[in-house]
């Protein structure tokens, strides 16, 4: 069985093992595809039956122009990039990874969140550059500093992430309220359910965990924005889509936004016109919440036992049953 992965480097840039992968059968890992060249995309599928892919786009012409592709294993939770009702009407299953990252991206968002208090990377490089040295103070700091005791953690969503972070979050001792259409018992353990509007009033920190939906998407604009306290720190490790960036950015530059700690922006890369480049007290990291070396060894795993299970003719994590 040949089996082609289209962009493997950004799961497996040289640390991960893929010989679990190499014993499926005959299999062809390239780097990267370039995402915007179909030609390219085809030619690399070529005649194999399984096709493997992160972000480069399988899309209906895709689809038609190679005829021996059966199966695609989407190396992620989200599977937008590929035309998943197309697929299934071809009799093509797509299976995707649903569980991998949640104890790296709910670290991550704290991480972002201890930053903007703490400011640690900014006050390090001022002492390496010879600040503390020259200091007539015992110490000093440039920016407030900001404990976290007693503050109200908000989220939008809790799912698994947003649970594991509401775990955190109560650990710093903070209280955690969180808004979400479907509450579960699970929820309830970590975290009280409030309606959205409580939840952007009494927020202190305001975090998102929610996969991107029609109804979220813009969630964060000037409206909802308005609505929330003064000096709120704004924290997204889920999809930039769900913000009106320049609606942010606006906030950020008023201070009615204290900060912002983001991992996802709307357009990835990103592009040099985001408002949120010249926004102050905005810290963005190029989406690599997920990218600890055991969360890609997760999606390797599960990747390896995705393609098992359809050549054992019970494929799993399906998207397009």
């Amino acid at each position: 069985m040949k089996i082609v992965v289209l962009d493997g480097y950004t799961v497996n840039p040289g640390d991960l093992n893929e010989d679990a992968l190499h014993q499926l059968g005959d299999v062809t890992i390239y780097d990267r595809t370039d995402r915007n060249d179909s030609g390219e995309i085809i030619r690399r599928i070529g005649d194999a039956e399984v096709v493997v892919t992160n972000k480069t786009p399988i899309t209906r012409p895709i689809i038609d122009a190679c005829p021996t592709m059966r199966f695609i294993a989407v190396q992620a939770t989200g599977y937008n990039v590929v035309d998943i009702d197309y697929a299934r009407e071809k009799g093509i299953p797509v299976s995707n990874v649903p569980v991998y990252g949640t104890r790296a991206v709910s670290q991550f968002t704290i991480a972002l969140l201890l930053e903007i208090c703490h400011r640690i990377g900014h006050h390090s490089e001022t002492v390496h550059n010879g600040k503390w040295e020259k200091c007539i103070d015992f110490c000093y700091w440039d920016y407030p500093l900001i404990e976290l005791e007693g503050k109200t953690f908000g989220m939008i969503g809790c799912g698994k992430i947003g649970q594991q972070t509401a775990r955190i979050a109560a650990a710093l001792g903070m209280r955690v309220i969180t808004y979400d259409l479907r509450p579960k018992d699970a929820g309830r353990a970590v975290a009280e359910y409030v309606d959205f509007d409580t939840l952007l009033r009494e927020s202190d920190i305001l975090s998102i965990h929610m996969p991107l939906l029609p109804f979220n998407t813009g969630i964060i604009n000037k409206e909802s924005i308005a609505k929330m306290k003064d000096g709120v720190i704004f924290l997204n490790t889920s999809r930039g889509q769900m913000v009106v960036e320049q609606d942010l950015a606006d906030a950020l530059n008023s201070g009615k936004v204290a900060a912002a700690g983001l991992d996802v922006v709307s357009t990835e890369p990103i592009c040099r016109d985001n408002p949120l480049l010249q926004a102050k007290n905005c810290f963005i990291t190029p989406h690599m919440a997920w990218g600890a070396k055991e969360s890609r060894q997760r999606i390797m795993d599960a990747t390896v036992d995705n393609i098992r299970g359809y050549m054992q003719g019970q494929p799993v994590n399906v998207v397009n049953p």
